[in-house]
């Protein structure tokens, strides 16, 4: 058997063609309402510069772009990347790069980190310079929406066993919490050869993500709680999302 557990998963995970497998079924319908309702909320003008941070294969960047914004996707996966180049024109392009390094100072209006493309990594410090980061690609006055999972909710759920069956390919998941973790296992078998792989993601609440921006010099401007960009509550939400503005 094959087995992933190396601190840098996503690495090797967000590379492989079964990530994609496993997630090729995402609600496309939903995250485009999901972005209607944070340009309705935002009001961008017709002339700004978006960063969609942690695109995957872009179908967040290939929609802004349909509206007419002029959009960078970045993601560390080579895989992704290759694939989102098909879909770059005058307005639109993509670059593989690690959000632990500054792309850009000063260069975007809104930043997006989408669909909880953050918390990754094996210490908390590497969280807060991928902030700093993001928050160093903004303009003045720029914004910066990251939507993480809800915590709460998460806890309250504890472990979860589930099995998916897609494309000929029988995945088993399991889901943990483990050293302020949610970790999920994968295990899958496909021609003749066993895989596992791990998701490790970090258990960041509203006390870390407004001490990130506290020291980062970031103003919260709103909190939602869903797609539906209504408020965020502990108890009921689905989501974490903020909006936050750069000094």
């Amino acid at each position: 058997m094959k087995i992933s557990q190396s601190p840098e998963w996503f690495k090797e995970w967000f590379n492989s063609p079964y990530y994609h497998i496993l997630y090729t079924h995402r609600d496309v319908h939903e995250a485009t309402r999901f972005l209607d309702h944070l340009i309705a909320y935002l009001k961008p003008a017709s002339n700004v510069q978006m960063l969609d941070l942690a695109c995957g294969r872009g179908r967040h960047s290939v929609y802004l772009h349909s509206k007419g914004f002029d959009v960078t996707g970045v993601d560390l996966s080579e895989e992704s990347i290759r694939y989102a180049h098909d879909f770059e024109d005058s307005g639109l392009r993509f670059f593989v790069h690690d959000m632990r390094q500054l792309l850009s100072a000063n260069a975007y209006d809104i930043v997006f980190n989408l669909f909880t493309s953050f918390g990754y990594f094996e210490r908390d410090a590497e969280n807060l310079r991928v902030v700093k980061n993001m928050t160093d690609a903004l303009k003045p006055g720029g914004r910066l929406v990251i939507d993480f999972l809800n915590v709460e909710q998460v806890r309250y759920a504890g472990s979860l066993e589930y099995d998916k069956q897609i494309d000929g390919i029988h995945f088993q998941m399991n889901r943990k919490i483990q050293d302020g973790r949610v970790i999920k296992t994968i295990a899958f078998t496909d021609k003749g050869k066993s895989y596992q792989f791990e998701e490790k993601v970090m258990l960041l609440g509203t006390v870390d993500f407004e001490r990130y921006f506290r020291v980062c010099g970031l103003k919260i401007e709103a909190v939602f709680g869903n797609y539906e960009l209504e408020p965020f509550d502990a108890v009921h939400s689905d989501r974490l999302i903020y909006c936050v503005k750069k000094a």
